[in-house]
């Protein structure tokens, strides 16, 4: 059973939502504060404007050959090798394609982008890829979910498209709502950003060290429920946007980090960061 679905998990629901207040109220723990502070020390150079518009990643055109309408930025699918794409060049795709309200197009350079070489002509990137291009009502759903972003914010249209296409879960449609946002800012709140498994689990591990630290999640188990691999509701969502944000903001008040910087700057970050309490 899901966060928020259900009323016998009220009781837990009750201890997340107090985890959650708690995480808010506190500064990042030193330890995680000095590994992107170690990160940011490695990867200055490359992400000088502040931002992770020059995250690259590399992709086999030829994989994704039944994929279509193919952005005009990514490389053909009838070349040969490999061909890298950076989040800025998405992001310039996407604005593009939503512009004519190609919202296929836009789909497919945010999966080719956010699937990169670990697609394989029959495996989870290009076969699922292909399913969802092949849903009825595919277009309704992402335009849907465009003008409830503009319209009513990112929570809202995490909502409009989760599980609303088979085999569409939310590690990518978030990576469709990000870049999006780019192009599409929200009327108020905070802009989408990509929310997956891997930055579940670091959410996971912060939440759960409160926890313990505040007596509300001795054994982490909410921590756990809450931050699981996959299924995150909107409202878990918003509380990420939001957590995101303050973290950001904090961080940005610091020597180790950009000033001004976006929260996507963090976002891709954790992604690429661990840390032990000792560090």
């Amino acid at each position: 059973m899901n966060e928020d679905d259900g009323c016998n998990e009220q009781g837990r629901q009750e201890r997340a939502d107090a985890v959650d207040r708690e995480m808010a109220a506190r500064p990042l723990p030193d330890a995680v504060v000095r590994a992107l502070g170690r990160w940011w020390e490695a990867n200055a150079s490359v992400y000088a404007d502040g931002t992770p518009g020059a995250h690259t990643v590399r992709y086999t055109p030829g994989r994704w050959a039944r994929s279509a309408p193919w952005p005009s930025a990514l490389a053909p699918t009838s070349a040969g090798g490999d061909a890298a794409v950076s989040r800025a060049e998405v992001a310039a795709a996407v604005a593009d394609a939503l512009r004519r309200e190609a919202f296929r197009e836009a789909l497919v350079a945010t999966y080719v982008w956010g699937k990169g070489k670990r697609g394989t002509p029959g495996g989870s990137g290009p076969a699922t890829l292909h399913k969802i291009l092949a849903f009825d009502g595919l277009d309704v759903v992402l335009a849907t979910a465009v003008a409830a972003l503009r319209e009513r914010g990112a929570s809202q249209a995490y909502a409009a498209l989760r599980g609303q296409v088979p085999g569409f879960g939310p590690a990518f449609f978030t990576k469709f709502l990000y870049f999006t946002g780019a192009a599409v800012p929200p009327a108020h709140g905070p802009r989408p950003l990509i929310l997956d498994r891997v930055l579940a689990r670091r959410l996971r591990q912060l939440a759960a060290a409160v926890g313990h630290e505040s007596g509300l999640d001795k054994d982490g188990s909410v921590a756990a429920w809450v931050w699981s691999d996959s299924n995150w509701t909107p409202h878990r969502y918003q509380v990420y946007l939001s957590f995101m944000q303050a973290a950001a903001n904090q961080l940005a008040q610091g020597d180790s980090w950009p000033s001004g910087a976006a929260p996507d700057l963090l976002e891709c970050a954790l992604f690429n960061t661990s840390w032990e309490p000792t560090d």
